[in-house]
């Protein structure tokens, strides 16, 4: 008897397949959740250990990962500079305009209602065309190779003794009212035009450290009639006495600090358990205090006013212990290193500024040089870079996925698409990853981390700068491969050759300075600079501090009435005192032109 296949729409059969198709992704289910189990059981337990290892690593080496070994000890209040009056308020973690340190509302304008500051008017003439009846201060020919030199000249003496403000203003010594533009006559078969002009004359009349390595161009050639033209100073610009006066109603501000500094110890009172949580200096208001100072210091030296030029240089100097974290020195975040690197450079612009100007007598030289002695940027960088990694570390190891996303979150700018796109693929991943790969990217952040520290050899006061570039070019070829064992490294750490670089920079300046300061010591009494910096030691300098980049003495010599004193800077290479466009190129030069 011939069986008869149930028809295709007999129930029973429908069901039996529904129950097929339903068994099959039941165990597709059960096989993808079993192997997504195993998936993030092993990256786990991988992360787990190759984190173990790495710690386990460093600790043999002497390495203190523990961030218990951060946090300061406790300090009476009346020994702690965050406990004097508006301290903690001013210079702890929030806005310094809201916190009350107002400046005054005159800083934020020019002092005067015109544009520019006139240097000089300029008239192109044919080559032998009759001049005017106004005199010119000189008739020059826009193609004579010495013509250009010869307009700064007069430019320069125009303007009269004049700095770069820490605030990049221009402070000028002598009242802005007072000043007189000179009238320059060019004679150019071919008319030159404005941009002819700008580049005829030189961008920066003005000579002063804080412009070595800086593009700016701080005049403007604007023209005025029929091939006429004026050359003029970009705002802001300053008299000096105006700046003082304007900045005067800071003082009882600035003594207040003053006062809170006689305190030995800044110990900011807060939680220290959690790393990411605990309080931190104003860094805002710390460099804006720190500028401010700056530029009073240096109106009064243009003023020849040296000794209240010292009273705001050391406050600059003294606001570095918010920084320090005394007693302890701890915690310091690399941030706070890095600022204090960079008020250290305003510091040392002073003092330059004062040098190029002959205006600081031997009782100020001597305490800067003493100061100055005691100034180890290195040591608090490389402190900083324990610190940093032992915070990471503990976040780590006691947040909660949630707290992690939270914490490496970032919103993307508004209206940004690629960005948006980025940000949400960036939190689905920190969401949905194994907690073994946050411990896989710690241990490749701590071994780079690793790899930067005997970059600033603190003992023998030295930088290797070559190794320091091969670490980043190195670290630059690992990340053209994206990988999760490093995706937060790459996100997360900080550009360490930026800061090892401005580092050894800055404290080259500290010690070039300290020379200088003992080179105008030895001018003032000796009329004259010394032929070597031997003769310094040991009645202007008790010992010489030699070059970071290659451990040799710093190179130095004299140059008509000054001197050129340098390093051989960042390539290692002895170019004989020339600077170079970068700080990776050239030599590092103090010279006073």
């Amino acid at each position: 008897m011939t069986n008869i296949p149930d028809s295709p729409a007999d129930p029973d059969h429908s069901t039996t397949r529904r129950w097929r198709l339903a068994r099959r992704l039941l165990l597709a289910v059960a096989a993808l959740v079993t192997l997504l189990a195993l998936f993030y059981t092993v990256e786990n337990w991988r992360g787990k250990r190759a984190w173990e290892n790495c710690r386990r690593a460093l600790e043999a080496r002497g390495e203190v990962l523990d961030w218990a070994n951060f946090i300061p000890p406790p300090v009476p209040d009346d020994q702690n500079f965050y406990k004097a009056p508006r301290m903690q308020e001013w210079f702890v973690k929030q806005s310094f305009a809201a916190a009350g340190f107002q400046t005054p509302g005159a800083l934020a304008t020019t002092p005067r209602q015109t544009t520019n500051l006139v240097l000089a008017s300029v008239k192109i003439v044919p080559s032998g065309a009759a001049l005017d009846s106004q005199p010119p201060a000189a008739v020059l020919r826009f193609d004579d190779p010495s013509a250009r030199e010869r307009a700064a000249q007069l430019l320069s003496e125009t303007l009269g003794p004049c700095v770069i403000g820490a605030q990049m203003c221009i402070l000028v010594g002598q009242p802005l009212g007072q000043l007189k533009p000179l009238h320059l006559v060019l004679q150019a078969d071919t008319p030159p035009g404005v941009s002819g002009l700008t580049a005829f004359f030189p961008g920066n009349p003005l000579t002063n450290l804080a412009l070595a390595y800086s593009a700016l161009n701080y005049l403007r050639v604007d023209a005025t009639g029929s091939n006429s033209f004026q050359v003029s100073l970009k705002d802001p610009v300053y008299g000096a006495a105006d700046y003082l006066a304007w900045t005067d109603p800071l003082t009882p501000q600035f003594d207040l600090v003053r006062k809170a500094l006689e305190r030995p110890y800044a110990r900011i009172d807060c939680d220290y358990q959690q790393p990411f949580g605990i309080g931190i200096p104003n860094f805002v208001a710390i460099r804006q205090v720190s500028q401010i100072l700056s530029q009073r210091a240096q109106s009064y030296l243009l003023l020849g006013q040296p000794e209240a030029a010292w009273r705001e240089l050391s406050l600059v100097h003294d606001l570095c212990r918010i920084l320090e974290a005394r007693p302890a020195g701890k915690p310091v975040t690399l941030v706070g290193a890095m600022i204090n690197v960079a008020v250290a450079g305003l510091y040392v612009g002073i003092i330059e500024d004062g040098l190029r100007l002959h205006a600081w007598r031997e009782p100020q030289l001597l305490a800067i040089e003493r100061q100055l002695h005691d100034r180890d940027l290195l040591a608090l960088v490389v402190e900083a870079f324990h610190e940093e990694r032992a915070g990471i570390i503990r976040t780590f190891e006691t947040s909660t996925p949630a707290q992690l996303v939270k914490l490496f979150d970032s919103a993307p700018s508004p209206g940004n698409w690629r960005e948006l796109l980025d940000h949400t693929a960036f939190k689905g991943m920190l969401t949905c990853m194994p907690r073994g790969w946050f411990f896989q990217n710690m241990a490749t952040g701590a071994e780079m981390e690793q790899q930067w520290l005997p970059c600033l050899d603190v003992p023998n006061r030295s930088v290797h700068a070559q190794q320091a570039s091969e670490i980043m070019r190195r670290e630059s070829r690992q990340f053209e491969h994206p990988s999760p064992y490093a995706f937060l490294v790459t996100k997360a750490l900080p550009n360490y050759l930026k800061a090892v670089q401005t580092t050894a920079r800055n404290q080259t300046l500290v010690n070039q300075a300290q020379l200088a300061c003992a080179l105008e010591r030895y001018r003032l009494a000796q009329g004259q600079y010394p032929a070597s910096l031997d003769a310094l030691t040991p009645h202007f300098i008790e010992s010489l501090p030699h070059d970071l980049i290659g451990g040799q003495p710093l190179n130095y010599r004299t140059q008509a009435a000054a001197y050129v004193l340098y390093s051989v800077g960042w390539n290692e290479k002895d170019d004989g005192g020339i600077p170079g466009k970068t700080r990776e190129e050239g030599d590092w030069v103090w010279g006073l032109r």
